[in-house]
């Protein structure tokens, strides 16, 4: 029944295309215009990606801290490594950039040589004074000697705060206002008003500034995606529209198929406003994506109706038979891509529901730009001349064609070896895959932020921030003896990870003002004693400097919650994972549970959470696209076997890719697991064209096996080469990107749609040859729900 009501829909469909040629035309330009008004609402995204869901627990605790002391990732950090800053000149110009920095309105604070405080003990007041560390410019550099002398030996409070006692390293801490922190003010003030400065600075003393940070990071990370955008989309035209013009010679076609993308890119952008999306690192891969993939539509749609005319000639028919012939087998292939990508719609993460949903509608978009338009541009030009028939009679082809019916016909036991083969290898490999990646493995490494990086952590052990939240259950908890000293001893265990920085607590304020008030001698820096802490503690919550509470910055404002942060390195997951095991140990040892609530989370935690989530979503959603396109081939073709004979080809390239990534050491990583369902959903078009071929083929044949296939083979094989090359290059774009993941997925992605090719076109019609038997008879082989490629009218006479 479905049969017939497709068979007459798509000529009915057909009737309405061309007869109406010039009322769709406006449609597309007035849809087109309506989304091209929509990118006034596009926008890049200023905030980090919201991997977890809100109610996971590592987001509960994330929000708690948050609630209390605020977000944690909003500290610039500038930094030099050079002798020549210390001499006066150069020393007071590195103040002068301090003070130049904390006037903007952007800016909380900041912390650096030029305003940081000195600890004295007013032996009048029972109190402690915050004392400007520099009274005065220094003009001699034994002024500078002295002053430096003075902080690298006698103020180990400010150790890897803002020096570096073994290197020279001096560093300033800026704080941005948290509430510009997601905005575009942020990357306004760091690429314009930041930058500014430090070029001057620079081209002043002819010293080399490190800036860091995660606002900064993100900042230039956003930068580098938007800067992306334009040479991947610039790249796919320009590689897909050469070889578009190599297989085809025509720059008619070439151009209406390039029409047909851009207008499709032009609908990308429209979507993404008109659904009020942000720009991430995976929605800026979309429009690309569109291009590669519009190409192979436009492939099959122009290659049919050059073989229409070049039959018979006749233009009204050619384009009525293009589109009533091969629009239902595009829509069933563009369907099966557009499923891959909109499993993503299932998960948890607000980037990957947005890619899924933007890419899955947009592919359904560029079928319909292609079917609409490909029909009716061509109607109002001329037949096409004997010189673009020409590639329908390549030697070259028929050369590769040759090639795969002789495999298939003489060497199926050689091709059942090799799978057998490559499979175990492949499996092999699995095994040596792992679940790894970092938070920055995946930022270009050519970046003079990337570099920066490693230099930060080089000298002050990392910039991703890590807490650990102690909350006592009781008021002014935090400050008692024992709070300390188990908060002490905790951060000992932290400060012997050597991927972690010495960590930051109300300890080492009480430490400093032991210290203060044994006159700033350095060996006084320690907890103080049952006897000295009473005084101690209630001079330093008497203290104040500015009218800000010394307290504020580690504790909150009842004294019963305080923090300690400590910066991790950039490391693998599975380090991360022994770390915060290490951690968990020492927090359950120091930390009775019916005395203290203790939780680790920061930026560099919610990494490791995100990434172990996302990746078991992702599986899932790998899953899912499997047994979704399983379950529409199964309504295709009405038979079990059949389904199973068309996974084995599109699952072994999968198994071949994960395998190559376990020897290569490409980890499985959010980046990378996306590849899977990616390619899955677009290697299977081809597997739904031999097939539907191959049954059309058993009934023109009158259910001769062989000759189906080789029929099949040759009829589809040189359309799935044509558009599997333009797949395979078009991915490749991909691979110019900065950025790792996107990188890798471009490779990966390629290479996985190269196997899927050679699999679909060698082992699907060998295996269909071998299980002839069992699988080609009219009870497996039923007739399809949809005729995906209906008979042509002049088969059905000569039949």
């Amino acid at each position: 029944m479905v049969a017939k009501l497709t068979k007459g829909f798509w000529p009915k469909v057909a009737r309405i295309i061309l007869r109406n040629r010039i009322l769709i035309l406006l449609g597309v330009v007035g849809f087109t215009v309506f989304l091209a008004l929509q990118w006034k609402n596009m926008r890049f995204s200023n905030t980090e990606a919201n991997i977890l869901p809100d109610d996971h627990p590592a987001s509960v605790q994330y929000n708690a801290f948050t609630k209390i002391f605020g977000e944690e990732g909003n500290a610039i950090v500038l930094a030099i490594k050079d002798s020549a800053l210390f001499t006066p000149e150069n020393f007071n110009r590195w103040n002068t950039l301090s003070k130049q920095l904390e006037a903007f309105p952007e800016i909380d604070y900041v912390i650096s040589l030029e305003n940081l405080k000195e600890l004295i003990k007013d032996n009048d007041t029972q109190t402690f004074s915050m004392e400007p560390l520099i009274a005065a410019p220094p003009k001699t550099k034994s002024e500078i000697d002295s002053l430096t002398n003075h902080l690298f030996n006698e103020l180990p409070f400010y150790d890897n705060l803002v020096y570096n006692p073994k290197t020279g390293t001096i560093q300033t801490v800026v704080y941005l206002d948290k509430d510009i922190m997601n905005t575009a003010v942020r990357n306004e003030f760091i690429l314009n008003d930041l930058a500014e400065l430090v070029d001057d600075f620079e081209q002043e003393t002819n010293m080399d500034v490190r800036v860091s940070g995660m606002p900064y990071i993100r900042t230039w990370n956003t930068k580098s995606i938007v800067d992306e955008i334009g040479l991947f989309i610039v790249g796919a035209l320009l590689v897909t529209s050469i070889i578009f013009f190599f297989f085809f010679r025509s720059f008619r076609a070439t151009f209406i198929s390039m029409c047909v993308v851009i207008i499709g890119v032009m609908w990308a952008f429209g979507i993404l406003g008109l659904l009020k999306y942000e720009i991430t690192i995976l929605t800026a891969l979309i429009p690309p994506l569109i291009i590669v993939i519009g190409i192979p539509n436009c492939i099959f749609l122009i290659n049919k109706y050059q073989q229409e005319v070049k039959k018979h000639g006749n233009q009204a028919l050619s384009l009525q038979r293009v589109i009533s012939k091969i629009g239902n087998a595009t829509l069933m292939t563009n369907i099966t891509t557009a499923s891959g990508f909109a499993t993503f719609i299932i998960l948890d993460s607000d980037l990957l529901r947005e890619f899924g949903i933007v890419a899955s509608i947009n592919i359904i978009g560029i079928f319909i730009l292609s079917l609409l338009i490909i029909p009716i541009v061509y109607s109002f030009m001329p037949l096409p001349k004997t010189k673009h028939l020409k590639h329908l009679n390549k030697k070259w082809m028929d050369i590769f064609v040759n090639w795969m019916e002789n495999i298939v016909r003489n060497h199926r036991i050689a091709v059942y070896i090799t799978t057998v083969a490559v499979l175990v290898l492949s499996i092999i490999g699995i095994y040596q895959m792992r679940i790894t990646g970092s938070r920055i493995e995946d930022l270009p490494k050519k970046s003079h932020f990337y570099k920066d990086i490693q230099f930060f952590e080089a000298e002050f052990d990392g910039i991703m921030p890590m807490e650990i939240v102690v909350d006592t259950k009781r008021k002014n908890g935090v400050v008692k003896p024992a709070t300390l000293k188990r908060m002490d001893r905790l951060g000992t265990v932290i400060d012997e990870i050597p991927e972690l920085s010495r960590p930051i607590s109300i300890v080492d304020l009480v430490k400093y003002s032991k210290q203060a008030f044994y006159n700033g001698i350095p060996k006084y820096y320690q907890l103080p004693t049952s006897q000295e802490n009473t005084f101690i503690m209630n001079a330093v919550q008497k203290s104040s400097t500015e009218g800000t509470d010394l307290l504020q910055s580690f504790v909150d404002s009842t004294g019963q919650t305080a923090r300690l942060t400590t910066y991790m390195r950039d490391v693998k997951i599975d380090r991360m994972e022994e770390i915060e095991k290490d951690l968990q140990e020492a927090i359950t040892k120091e930390f009775p549970s019916e005395r203290y609530d203790v939780f680790m989370t920061g930026k560099a935690l919610l990494f490791l959470k995100g990434t172990k989530y996302l990746v078991k979503n992702l599986l899932l959603s790998l899953a899912l696209a499997i047994g979704l396109i399983s379950l529409f081939m199964a309504y295709l073709f009405r038979s079990f076997k059949m389904v199973i004979i068309s996974l084995v080809p599109n699952l072994l390239p999968l198994v071949i890719t994960a395998g190559v990534m376990g020897y290569l050491g490409v980890p499985i990583k959010p980046s990378t697991i996306l590849v899977f369902s990616i390619a899955f959903g677009i290697s299977v078009d081809d597997t739904i064209h031999f097939l539907a071929k191959y049954r059309q083929e058993l009934t023109a044949h009158r259910w001769h096996i062989k000759r189906s296939v080789y029929a099949a083979l040759r009829e589809t094989g040189v359309s799935m080469f044509y558009t599997s090359i333009v797949l395979f290059f078009g991915f490749s774009v991909f691979i110019i990107s900065s950025f790792g993941g996107t990188k890798a997925l471009g490779g990966l992605v390629s290479a996985t749609l190269l196997f899927a090719m050679l699999s679909n076109l060698i082992l699907l019609p060998s295996l269909l040859l071998s299980l002839e038997r069992s699988i080609a008879n009219k009870q497996v082989l039923k007739k399809p729900q949809i005729d995906i490629l209906p008979m042509d009218e002049d088969n059905l006479k000569d039949k």
